[in-house]
């Protein structure tokens, strides 16, 4: 007889966690932070009594294993970290929500499921100190390059590698994290939907087709530095004047698309002082959509509005990738077994892309067979306090996602998986 899954542990283990990790503002888990070590201390001792193996791999990501009769193994993942002054909900759901799988498959089967389950808190999945979101999972999959990211510094001046060191972690090895990809034969993340589709449709769950396709850069427009009583507004070369063109320009530029987005979400000016016309400013583009060759064209149309711009205002350009991905269709059968569960467990089943990254795009890029479930998020709110579930949601969610683990774990089980 199945072991049921307990939701309302899963939801008081995410209260606990809340309340030591967050303050007034909300959630304060930034990776590579004291904040964020504790949160992981603190997940080591939810899993005493448990027979399982623990491990942080070469990239500082979580490995907890419960060995099965088969090596294949079936993976559930997603993170502990948070974006500063985040909710209670990303990325820790889907954590502590396969914690749970975790132990109703251990009392299920007496400590040694038909096939290994591998449960992973992914190392920085949010990227907010130093830009470079999917730390873990990328190094896992293969497509970090540290080369790129090793001059990468925070708003404070501290670089990653030295951020990395004081956690234990030698920048030079994180590829090393690519032997955890051995036996992996499928992979699994719960997550709260981060937007509104599911709440304006009245529906507690999601079944996630993949993830959009990002383009992320960084944009600086050099100006002249002048003062601002006594230089003309006929002859100045204001570098924020450049930058706010684009940010708005930016904005119909992805309307023309129906699932697109694009958003500038920094904006740093030099010298930065009242009194002076600003001689440099340094921006950031995100652009998202599921389509390759749209996204291919937004930025196309990006780059071309900034060099129209910085003409305008008498200034230059330049670009930086500061980091890109594909868009990242899920595994078909996954879909399947995904559509199954939520049905069973909720009625009515919707498919929907994500916009967000999660690790599940690069576990999949990786070759394995992926997919996402999502729940219901009150306001379509995410990274800040507010963002909320409900109760009710977030149990339908935790039974819906073990179903999916039970029909995964049979289909890796008769080798269908590979």
């Amino acid at each position: 007889m199945c072991v049921p899954v307990n939701p309302l542990r899963v939801i008081s283990d995410l209260k606990e966690l809340r309340a030591l990790t967050g303050d007034t503002k909300g959630a304060q888990r930034l990776a590579w932070s004291a904040v964020w070590l504790e949160a992981r201390e603190w997940f080591q001792g939810k899993l005493k009594g448990l027979p399982a193996e623990h491990h942080y791999d070469a990239a500082g990501s979580s490995w907890t294993t419960l060995r099965g009769e088969s090596e294949r193994a079936l993976l559930l993942g997603s993170h502990l970290d948070s974006v500063p002054n985040g909710g209670w909900l990303d990325g820790c759901l889907g954590v502590l929500a396969g914690l749970e799988v975790l132990r109703s498959a251990a009392e299920d089967f007496h400590g040694s499921p038909p096939v290994t389950i591998r449960l992973v808190d992914w190392a920085d999945e949010e990227g907010a100190r130093f830009g470079r979101s999917l730390f873990g999972s990328s190094a896992f999959a293969g497509s970090h390059t540290i080369e790129a990211d090793r001059g990468r510094t925070d708003r404070d001046g501290v670089r990653l590698e030295d951020a990395l060191r004081s956690c234990e972690i030698d920048v030079e090895r994180i590829g090393d994290a690519g032997a955890e990809r051995k036996n992996a034969a499928a992979y699994l993340e719960l997550h709260i939907e981060q937007g509104p589709v599911l709440e304006a449709r009245g529906l507690p769950l999601g079944v996630v087709l993949g993830t959009k396709g990002v383009e992320r850069h960084a944009i600086t427009f050099h100006g002249q530095e002048a003062h601002s009583g006594s230089t003309p507004m006929a002859v100045r070369r204001d570098a924020l004047a450049a930058a706010a063109k684009l940010a708005l320009e930016i904005r119909p530029i992805a309307r023309k698309h129906s699932d697109a987005v694009a958003t500038m979400g920094s904006v740093k000016t030099f010298p930065g002082i009242v009194t002076a016309v600003v001689g440099r400013c340094e921006t950031t583009l995100d652009m998202r959509d599921l389509d390759a060759g749209v996204l291919a064209e937004m930025l196309a149309e990006a780059r071309a509005a900034s060099e129209r711009f910085a003409k305008e205002e008498g200034c230059s350009v330049e670009w930086s990738r500061i980091w890109s991905i594909e868009p990242i269709p899920f595994d078909s059968r996954l879909i399947g077994f995904c559509e199954e569960a939520v049905r069973e467990t909720a009625g009515v089943a919707h498919r929907l892309p994500s916009g967000p990254l999660h690790d599940a795009a690069e576990v999949a890029r990786a070759g394995i067979p992926t997919v996402m479930m999502f729940t219901q998020s009150l306001g379509g709110l995410s990274h800040n306090k507010a963002e909320d579930t409900k109760v009710e949601d977030l149990t339908l969610a935790v039974e819906a996602f073990e179903r999916l683990a039970r029909k995964t774990m049979r289909w890796v089980g008769d080798g269908v998986a590979s």
